[in-house]
C-alpha cells in the first residue's frame, strides 16, 4: 500500500499511474485532448526532468495546477523549481509557478468542484485530501492546507 493512503486510495492511486503513463505516450506522440499537458520540471533531488501529465485547469480568468494526491511528486518538485515546461502535443511553453497562499485555495477549489462532474469531488475525498465531495467541503480542504494550488504563469525572457 501506498504511505499515508487507505486500500481503497492506493487502488486508485495505481489505476492513475497506468492511465497517466497512456496519457504521457498520446501526448509525446502528437495527441492533445481535454485540459491534459505535460508538466515537465527539474527532481528536487536529481535535478533530472520529470515529467507528469496533469490538467490544467482553467478558473477565474487563470490557468492552474491543483493537487490530486497526498505526498504528490510533483508539487514538491514545483515547490523547488518554480519554473517548468508545459507541452500539450507537439507544442511547448516556458512557465513559471506561483503557489497560491492557504487563504486564496478555497474559491479555486470551490469553483472547480462546482463546474465539473460529482467526480471531482469524489477524487478528493477518495484520495484522503478532503472530507467532504461539496464544492465547500474541498474547499475547506484547500483553506486548512491539504490541498496545494498554483497558478501558472508565462515565464520571463530573463529566467
Amino acid at each position: 500500500m501506498i504511505e499515508g493512503m487507505d486500500t481503497k486510495a492506493a487502488g486508485y492511486r495505481r489505476k492513475v499511474n497506468t492511465i497517466n503513463r497512456v496519457i504521457t505516450a498520446l501526448q509525446r506522440a502528437g495527441l492533445a485532448f481535454g485540459p491534459m499537458q505535460l508538466l515537465t520540471v527539474p527532481g528536487r533531488r536529481s535535478g533530472e526532468p520529470r515529467t507528469f501529465p496533469l490538467a490544467v485547469l482553467k478558473v477565474q480568468g487563470g490557468e492552474y495546477l491543483i493537487q490530486a494526491f497526498p505526498k504528490a511528486a510533483w508539487v514538491a518538485n514545483v515547490r523547488a523549481a518554480k519554473e517548468g515546461t508545459l507541452s500539450r502535443g507537439r507544442r511547448q511553453r516556458r512557465v513559471r509557478f506561483v503557489e497560491l497562499p492557504v487563504a486564496e485555495r478555497g474559491p479555486v477549489l470551490r469553483e472547480v468542484v462546482a463546474g465539473g462532474p460529482p467526480s471531482v469531488g469524489r477524487r478528493y475525498v477518495t484520495t484522503g485530501l478532503a472530507e467532504s465531495p461539496t464544492p465547500d467541503g474541498v474547499a475547506a480542504a484547500a483553506a486548512a492546507g491539504r490541498i496545494a494550488v498554483f497558478r501558472v504563469e508565462a515565464a520571463g525572457l530573463g529566467s
